[in-house]
């Protein structure tokens, strides 16, 4: 999918369809209706700690992390470019202030699906239901391999998967926030990315 700025709505409908659910003419117009643009600038906040989050977050242009405090550190939970899913899942489904802040790492573009908009629509829509499911699994997919990864991979193990997976973020993503959403230390992540350079 391009991520020029030149993406209609119609555009994004059509790629959440082709990715997660097929849809009739008429589905893709009521996706279309409930998809609302939004432009963040870089280090600029999507979603604060405190705020309840009442979206889905489809990033079409740009990056994002989503990290928390913990002892007075960011720890960084969770990154995505373009073409991905970002949402704080539990403070989304409970309705509850946010333990998560959502930031954008360079000016980005999203397309947030509001959540009461689209189970309105899932009632309506049997397509529209399995995009919402699917949307969830994925999220949820790729919550439970993070915390495998960092259960039972090593240091290099990690950072090799994430340079397979997501070479995007290993490429745009600050140093310190790659080590932080792998759990290691900036140094630890400085010699593990010299021995695959030395060993690539």
């Amino acid at each position: 999918m391009p991520t020029n700025l030149s993406l209609t709505t119609r555009d994004v409908a059509r790629e959440l369809a082709r990715r997660y659910s097929t849809m009739t003419h008429d589905e893709l117009d009521i996706l279309e209706s409930i998809l609302v643009p939004m432009k963040f600038s870089k280090g600029e906040k999507i979603l604060d700690e405190g705020q309840v989050c009442r979206h889905i977050f489809w990033i079409v242009k740009g990056l994002v992390r989503q990290f928390y405090y913990k002892n007075n550190k960011e720890l960084t939970e969770y990154m995505a470019t373009e073409n991905t899913i970002c949402m704080s899942i539990e403070s989304l489904f409970k309705e509850a202030p946010s333990l998560q802040i959502i930031q954008a790492l360079e000016p980005t573009i999203i397309f947030a699906i509001p959540m009461h908009e689209l189970e309105m629509a899932a009632m309506k829509s049997v397509n529209i239901q399995m995009l919402y499911r699917k949307i969830l699994e994925e999220s949820l997919i790729i919550s439970q391999q993070h915390a495998d990864m960092l259960r039972f991979e090593s240091a290099q193990d990690r950072y090799q998967k994430l340079v397979k997976t997501a070479p995007q973020l290993v490429l745009r993503a600050p140093l310190v926030y790659i080590a932080s959403y792998l759990q290691m230390t900036p140094e630890t992540l400085s010699r593990v990315r010299t021995a695959t350079l030395l060993n690539g």
